[in-house]
């Protein structure tokens, strides 16, 4: 990186995903210059840790992004949709972690263990596949560049935290009023998480699969960019 040191924005910094993202980069000692965690106006306020300092959390808007080098959007789907066309038009490399743009076809689509050419002539955004995707495309890629592959069929049993603060704390409250002998009460998902497997990640689609499903499909087409390749899915948190 010659030397250069960034200005680095985190959208929906207060977020599991945005938190691992900060975590990552004091990790591995990053060249942050200046670091812009951004949150809704009801986080806004907050002081998280970073590099051994504090960092105030500012509210997520369209000026948020003036002079960012580069912006991490780990707020969901709708939250991308609306700012990361404005952060790439600040002048900013957006790398965002939703589904918002995964299906753009003129959005890279990368994992860099995988598909790292993809990069080249990108437009300042950058999308990210689902988590499950990564794990199995990175999987794939030796045994896809040695003999190529027809037929994917997989299954993966995914933890909570991928549904957010909300399903960690179900899973808490429910493990704890079960080992009490108490009646376990149902929240944030339509049936009990605590000692159970829910094959039900996001919505149902027409076809019967989920949404969660489905992504693993489209997306690890799009990776290899071989639209043969077929995928069967079934995920369950």
């Amino acid at each position: 990186m010659g030397g250069r040191a960034y200005t680095v924005a985190i959208a929906g910094a207060t977020g599991v995903v945005g938190g691992t993202v900060r975590a990552i980069l004091e990790e591995r000692a990053f060249p942050v210059a200046e670091l812009r965690l951004l949150a809704s106006e009801r986080s806004a306020g907050r002081r998280l840790p970073f590099a051994g300092d504090e960092v105030e959390v500012g509210r997520l808007d369209e000026a948020a992004f003036a002079g960012v080098d580069l912006a991490f959007f780990a707020a969901g789907g709708e939250v991308s949709k609306e700012y990361a066309p404005k952060a790439v038009a600040a002048g900013a490399t957006v790398i965002d972690k939703s589904s918002g743009f995964r299906m753009d076809p003129d959005v890279p689509l990368v994992v860099p263990e995988v598909n790292p050419e993809h990069l080249d002539g990108h437009k300042g955004l950058i999308a990210t596949p689902n988590c499950s995707t990564i794990q199995m495309v990175v999987a794939l890629k030796p045994i896809y560049d040695a003999a190529g592959v027809r037929r994917v069929v997989v299954s993966t049993y995914q933890s909570v935290s991928g549904s957010g603060q909300g399903g960690i704390a179900a899973l808490d409250a429910q493990a704890r009023q079960w080992a009490a002998g108490e009646v376990v009460e149902q929240r944030f998902y339509p049936h009990q998480i605590a000692l159970n497997l829910l094959p039900h990640i996001d919505s149902f689609l027409p076809s019967g699969a989920t949404r969660e499903e489905q992504k693993m499909v489209d997306e690890t087409t799009k990776i290899f960019a071989d639209p043969e390749l077929k995928v069967t899915a079934t995920c369950v948190r």
